[in-house]
């Protein structure tokens, strides 16, 4: 396993290309896919042939630093989903999107809140980020409280893509969330 960072109850990895099939369950929940694709799982095809290899890819592109990571409890192994820690593509690498999805069984467990936060240190002390950002839709209350707990402020609203207009909540758009290493500096003293 090739161990990226661990926190008191979590350890994150590398995803591999064995990895597919709990990528496909993970997004074959509809509760877990309701604010992304109002509930529609990701073809298994799509995932095994688009998103896996382009995680895979990304490590490259960031030097094995950046990316997306599986995460897993410490105790047991067992798959709680995914955090990731990236610029966008095009853009700077000092700046980065937080974001996470987490299987159903590990919701309200803090484990959100514990791996971004793990991610959030990383990110503002060993890898050079100078800002890390957030998105979700308006009405995803859960994930807003978990931006506001790691010291996230909410900074704009946006419309949402298109092709979301059968999501839930898409007519009221989404939110961003931002913190910089100064914020993130401030509130850990």
């Amino acid at each position: 396993m090739d161990m990226y960072l661990e926190t008191e109850r979590l350890s994150l990895r590398r995803f591999t290309a064995a990895d597919a099939e709990l990528l496909i369950e993970l997004d074959s929940d509809p509760a877990v896919m309701r604010y992304l694709t109002g509930g529609e799982a990701t073809a298994p095809e799509t995932v095994r042939e688009r998103h896996l290899p382009y995680i895979i890819a990304g490590y490259e592109k960031w030097d094995g630093e950046l990316g997306l990571f599986a995460a897993h409890e410490r105790d047991g192994g067992a798959f709680v989903g995914w955090f990731c820690l990236r610029p966008e593509t095009d853009g700077p690498r000092e700046e980065a999107e937080l974001g996470y999805r987490l299987r159903q069984a590990s919701w309200g467990r803090g484990y959100a809140t514990e791996g971004s936060q793990a991610l959030l240190h990383k990110g503002f002390t060993g890898l050079g980020l100078r800002m890390a950002w957030a998105a979700t839709m308006t009405v995803n209350h859960s994930s807003r409280r978990v931006m506001e707990k790691l010291g996230m402020t909410f900074v704009d609203t946006a419309p949402v893509p298109p092709d979301m207009g059968r999501v839930e909540g898409a007519e009221h758009g989404g939110v961003r969330y931002e913190i910089t290493k100064e914020q993130w500096e401030r509130a850990r003293i």
